[in-house]
């Protein structure tokens, strides 16, 4: 039977359909300032959204994806974190929760230095941000230059990513922690079950999941695991969002999040001599987190990276797609590389034979293709994939790749994620960054037949 992944790319008439179905996706999400990732179920902005999300817009305006990343960046904190959630006051409390009353963030974080004039909420998410900025800077350098875009963000996001290495290096290890399972992104996942059985979950009349009036209850989170992340959340609230100093109960480094770090130091380090600063301590912080990275979360029995459990200081033992997005870190050893596309196309993630990687190892015990982050295959971590593919040389495989995102996405209604097995749509449809990164293929699709060949590696920051 053939594979998905060996369909032809879509015709120039299917391209220009998937085009305009995407571009539909963002007019109609475009709140005037940013993006919401979907109408109903994430009615406000979200942090690593936004950043994928102006990556997409690009292709349709240079002007509003740099307006997307400065609402993001006008919400950050005076210690330097972006928040996860940007509030948007005009939409009720009840449409989502957490919302602004319970992060409660211009009062209970005013010490750690949330802006008085915008609600948020108080934890933060893996850190695209200076890698997006560059990417809509390259879209129309000039444009760019026009309106001061990169020097504007340049020390706010310098003083992000100082955040994340220099409070946040709970482990003093040399890598990011992040101390919420929202904070990695992928909320549910199964590397969170060990770290989470030491939360005791608030009491689910203290509060009302708002996910389930937009969601499938078998496809998001389970009531005992929304009941730790409400408690992890309130109890880092109630200790004013200080981390430094501070005994968590959930502390972890995570693969992924450490691994985008990296590729937007990489960013930074061009945005800095773009705009005239020294590229130096940029280029130095991410030879020393690539270290790190690999000193501390690489497993040589798995041939992947793994999550580190702070308290009890142990690699956790579940492999999720977290584990092989570090192929996007240019100038990792050899050894690893191959090891690392070795499990994406084995037993676990059959990358080149399903159309799209998993969110979680096929074979593992927690795996369920439909449930929020424990087996769906997600279009933003497939991305990251797809260029980590080209970063390493690994031309026809990313081309496979590609091809098979933009038929799954065009097929789902771009949705939020989708089974990685027959690509059925899951979550929410008309989602925002599902609709943005299927533009940014497009592109680069369209730029590969123009010129005859595949871009290669370019420092993790190819344009």
């Amino acid at each position: 039977m053939t594979s998905l992944l060996e369909t032809p790319a879509p015709a120039a008439a299917d391209g220009l359909t998937l085009r305009r179905g995407a571009a539909r996706v963002l007019l109609a999400n475009w709140t005037g300032t940013s993006t919401v990732p979907s109408r109903g179920l994430y009615p406000h902005q979200w942090s690593w959204d936004s950043a994928f999300i102006a990556i997409g817009l690009r292709h349709l305006s240079v002007r509003r994806a740099q307006r997307e990343l400065e609402s993001l960046v006008g919400a950050q904190w005076a210690d330097g974190r972006l928040p996860h959630i940007v509030f948007n006051p005009a939409v009720p409390l009840d449409a989502y929760f957490p919302s602004p009353d319970f992060w409660r963030s211009s009062s209970a974080g005013a010490t750690t230095g949330a802006p008085a004039g915008t609600e948020t909420s108080g934890i933060v998410q893996p850190p695209v941000h200076a890698l997006s900025a560059w990417l809509v800077h390259s879209a129309d350098p000039e444009a760019s230059r026009r309106r001061g875009f990169l020097p504007r963000l340049y020390g706010r996001l310098a003083a992000w990513h100082d955040y994340l290495a220099g409070p946040r290096d709970l482990g003093s290890g040399g890598l990011a922690a992040v101390v919420h399972p929202w904070e990695a992104g992928m909320d549910n996942s199964p590397c969170w079950d060990g770290p989470l059985q030491r939360v005791e979950p608030s009491v689910p009349s203290s509060y009302r999941r708002a996910d389930l009036d937009h969601g499938q209850p078998a496809e998001r989170p389970t009531d005992l695991d929304y009941g730790r992340y409400v408690r992890l959340a309130g109890d880092y609230r109630d200790r004013f969002y200080a981390d430094s100093g501070e005994k968590h109960a959930f502390a972890v480094e995570d693969p992924c999040f450490n691994a985008l770090l990296i590729v937007s130091e990489h960013a930074l380090a061009q945005i800095a001599t773009a705009t005239g600063a020294d590229p130096a301590r940029h280029e130095r912080r991410a030879a020393q987190l690539t270290d790190a990275l690999v000193a501390r979360l690489w497993s040589p029995a798995e041939g992947m990276f793994l999550c580190r459990d702070l308290v009890g200081d142990e690699l956790i033992p579940e492999r999720s797609i977290a584990g092989l997005v570090p192929l996007i870190v240019p100038g990792l050893p050899r050894d690893l590389v191959d090891a690392l596309l070795g499990t994406a196309a084995g037993t676990g993630f059959r990358l080149g034979e399903v159309p799209m990687a998993p969110s979680y190892d096929f074979t593992g015990n927690a795996f369920d293709g439909s449930r929020y982050w424990r087996g769906p295959a997600w279009f933003n971590t497939n991305w990251l994939l797809e260029r980590g593919l080209r970063e390493h040389g690994q031309t026809r495989e990313a081309d496979r790749l590609r091809t098979s995102m933009l038929t799954a996405a065009g097929a789902c209604d771009f949705a939020e994620y989708v089974d990685p097995l027959t690509s059925q749509a899951l979550g929410t449809r008309d989602f925002a960054w599902t609709a943005a990164l299927t533009l940014d293929l497009l592109a680069a699709a369209q730029s590969s037949e123009v010129t005859g060949r595949t871009t290669g590696p370019t420092n993790g920051v190819r344009t």
